[in-house]
């Protein structure tokens, strides 16, 4: 089947991906792409234990992403692919890694980050990162929880100004 939604979530596992997410577009497997939590942090373990029986997995380094998706154990899975960044996502793109739409969830505020809404705080390097990944012909929308209704990401941009 292949990724169903591709998600930039800096909290990557938590409640609202579990309980929203994953029932809304019938995920049956999730895949987290991340170099630091790849690497074995106590983070990786408390993502792995939090997922319910039944839903397979993968946290994975971007290097290994495209192997990942790519093999037969996740062939037939409904895969929600989970980044922390705009960077990262950016990088697994350009390593091969196609989707063609991604949703921005929750993108925490921080030194030189300018809140857009109440989920997405940018500073001006995702806003680059997130026009390169447009430039590469996938749709950026923003998009809380499934209920929310999608809104452009240049949407948010615009309303502030820039």
């Amino acid at each position: 089947m292949g990724i169903v939604l591709t998600r930039i979530d800096n909290r990557l596992i938590h409640g609202q991906v579990l309980e929203a997410w994953v029932p809304s577009i019938r995920a049956n497997c999730i895949v987290v792409a991340n170099d630091q939590v790849a690497g074995g942090t106590f983070q990786r373990v408390l993502m792995e234990t939090a997922v319910p029986r039944g839903i397979r997995v993968k946290i994975v380094a971007l290097e290994e992403l495209r192997s990942t998706l790519e093999s037969a154990e996740l062939n037939a899975c409904r895969t929600l692919l989970l980044f922390a960044s705009a960077a990262d996502a950016l990088q697994a793109h350009r390593l091969g890694v196609n989707f063609d739409q991604l949703n921005l969830g929750n993108m925490h505020g921080g030194e030189g980050k300018l809140r857009l809404s109440c989920t997405i705080a940018l500073d001006p390097e995702d806003i680059e990162h997130l026009r390169r990944i447009e430039e590469e012909g996938v749709r950026i929308s923003s998009q809380c929880i499934p209920s929310d209704r999608q809104q452009d990401w240049r949407k948010l941009i615009r309303d502030q100004g820039k």
